[in-house]
């Protein structure tokens, strides 16, 4: 019976993940502009899952340019000369908080100072990034330090459902601002997908109220803000942008074993090594979550179901 209450959890896992992952990649970033696109307002965006936001809320009156393509490492990126020359025809950069920004943005600015720079985060509270020596069950700091780009903050601010609407209303200001004949366009658009939103959070509800344990283990600690919405604990494998030493790992291996944690989430673009290290002391499974994938919504739905599968 355990075997194939574990084989059908797998299954719901390995479907749910296969979706957002094939939505990260599917959308690859447009290398050439059409004449027809000119013509539109010009938006830039950081990460894919802001495009998400502006295509659901500008529709046909906007053409995206997104700097960190599929595949690539948000915390590491570094733009290229082709999107820095793209930077000259822009109307529009929403940013995000993530780390790059903190270098680039400033060069940006000099370079473009008639592009309009707007925070796609304005109003949301950001929360610690998660540790793994703030669980409870830890018999030991890990030697991590507190030091991190963000200052300590999670910049994975786009991960959960109610800070996707405050994303939308920002997005919403900054297009009515600029293109204001468009406003009643905008404001459907907007109007449609805070509902789709609104659903987003009623299913993810419903698909994590009956699970039988609230942890779950990932590599990189993306999912602190949707761990915090829905009242989950995060358990991260990587600290402070470093991979665990052996004892740290050793350490890991007894949370794992104490909250019968079953899957470790990884992200794509990282190695797995030090998690399937884990996963292989504790007979657990390796899953991938893409925190990056275009259609933030389906993905959302994707990773939530899961973790519900994940957690019974």
């Amino acid at each position: 019976m355990k075997q194939m209450r574990n084989n059908k959890t797998s299954k719901i896992i390995l479907i749910s993940l296969l979706i957002g992952i094939l939505l990260s990649f599917s959308a690859c970033q447009p290398s050439e502009q059409s004449e027809q696109d000119l013509n539109k307002i010009q938006v830039v965006v950081s990460i894919l899952p802001q495009a998400y936001f502006v295509e659901r809320i500008g529709g046909d009156q906007v053409a995206i340019q997104v700097m960190v393509s599929p595949g690539e490492e948000a915390h590491t990126y570094e733009p290229t000369p082709e999107q820095m020359k793209a930077l000259s025809t822009a109307d529009l950069f929403f940013t995000i908080g993530i780390e790059y920004e903190d270098t680039w943005i400033p060069r940006f600015k000099d370079i473009n100072p008639e592009l309009t720079f707007v925070d796609s985060t304005k109003g949301i509270t950001r929360i610690p990034l998660t540790n793994a020596h703030d669980h409870e069950d830890q018999s030991h700091d890990l030697e991590t330090g507190d030091q991190t780009d963000e200052g300590g903050l999670d910049p994975h601010v786009w991960l959960s459902p109610q800070n996707g609407k405050l994303i939308a209303q920002n997005i919403l200001t900054a297009l009515k601002k600029l293109s204001p004949q468009n406003t009643q366009t905008f404001e459907n658009n907007y109007t449609a997908l805070i509902t789709d939103i609104d659903q987003l959070d009623a299913d993810i509800s419903a698909s994590l109220s009956g699970v039988e344990r609230r942890t779950f283990m990932v590599f990189h600690p993306a999912w602190g803000y949707f761990a915090d919405q829905y009242h989950l604990e995060q358990v991260a494998v990587q600290v402070g942008g470093q991979d665990p030493s052996p004892s740290e790992l050793a350490n890991l291996v007894e949370i794992a074993r104490n909250e019968a944690v079953r899957v470790i989430f990884v992200q794509p673009t990282f190695s797995s090594a030090n998690a399937e290290a884990i996963a292989k002391e504790i007979d657990a499974e390796i899953a991938f979550v893409d925190p990056l994938a275009r259609d933030w919504l389906q993905n959302l739905q994707a990773v939530a179901t899961a973790l519900a599968a994940a957690l019974q």
